[in-house]
């Protein structure tokens, strides 16, 4: 006796919505560029001061971190964020204190040297030695990352948003000051404490603004301040140290004035020689950062 078998029956195949972007994607993030490390004399006495106090991976990775967060909105895809591939901090003896250049293979990879005679001879202070080489490294840092209007910014303004940073970072040495008069472009902590007052008097974010108008023209004085914050930045400059003095003289205090000198006093704009010695002839330019004739600090 034979059967006619069930008719087949089909079960229904549970709806998906199709993905706009495929697999899911990852939460924004900041950009993680390949940080590599590099000591060139492990018995040198500033690198047994190094590693007492520092860790390569986590000093190199929260200044990352630090820089992007103060002169950007961090997120994985800001075109306004220069593309940086790898840092590498190398600590070598040398002059001076620290310098950052591209590398020989592109521009994109990023290298920070870093003076094992000045780590030798900081503060036997365990505690300022460890800040010292952090706001160090946080201001070459930003040398890897900041915009400077296709090589036209004046140098000042480039390392006084890298010691802003540093500023924020709260890693100033002791013996920075805030001081009135001398030129707003003088450099390092006399421009980074004019940014500073910026920041207060035109919001967060000001020093970001900055940043951000130096990415992709050349730098017009007059142009550029007026068009950030409506006023020329000399009369800035004549605001900022009119409160300077003001005070002084609520606390009854001497105005710090600085006086106008040739003498470089920190890091300075620099393409070094070939060979990287960094004691070498160096000629003035734009977009390389080199060692200065003098202490960082």
């Amino acid at each position: 006796m034979s059967s006619t078998p069930p008719e087949a029956t089909t079960s229904p195949i549970p709806f998906r919505p199709a993905s706009h972007h495929g697999r899911p994607h990852p939460k924004p993030g900041i950009p993680k560029p390949k940080l590599r490390f590099e000591c060139r004399d492990l018995n040198h006495t500033g690198a047994l001061v190094f590693f007492k106090t520092t860790n390569p991976a986590t000093i190199l990775s929260d200044a990352v971190t630090m820089v992007l967060q103060t002169l950007y909105i961090p997120f994985e895809g800001n075109a306004l964020i220069p593309p940086v591939r790898s840092i590498t901090l190398i600590l070598r003896p040398m002059a001076g204190v620290a310098y950052t250049t591209g590398t020989e293979l592109d521009d994109e990879h990023k290298e920070i040297h870093f003076s094992l005679d000045y780590i030798a001879n900081m503060s036997n202070s365990e505690r300022r030695q460890k800040e010292e080489i952090q706001g160090v490294i946080v201001h070459e840092m930003v040398h890897c990352w900041q915009w400077n209007a296709l090589g036209t910014a004046p140098g000042g303004l480039i390392e006084g948003v890298a010691d802003f940073v540093r500023l924020r970072a709260a890693l100033s040495p002791p013996h920075w000051k805030k001081e009135a008069g001398g030129d707003w472009d003088a450099g390092y902590q006399h421009t980074a404490y004019f940014l500073e007052w910026m920041e207060v008097k035109f919001g967060e974010g000001a020093v970001m603004r900055v940043n951000e108008e130096l990415r992709d023209k050349k730098y017009h004085e007059k142009e550029f301040w007026t068009k950030l914050f409506g006023s020329n930045v000399s009369r800035l400059w004549e605001e900022y140290s009119k409160t300077l003095t003001e005070e002084d003289n609520s606390t009854g205090k001497p105005a710090q004035r600085r006086q106008n000198t040739d003498e470089s006093e920190d890091c300075v704009l620099v393409e070094p020689s070939k060979d990287c010695g960094g004691t070498e002839k160096n000629e003035q330019t734009t977009g390389r950062w080199g060692p200065p004739p003098s202490g960082y600090v």
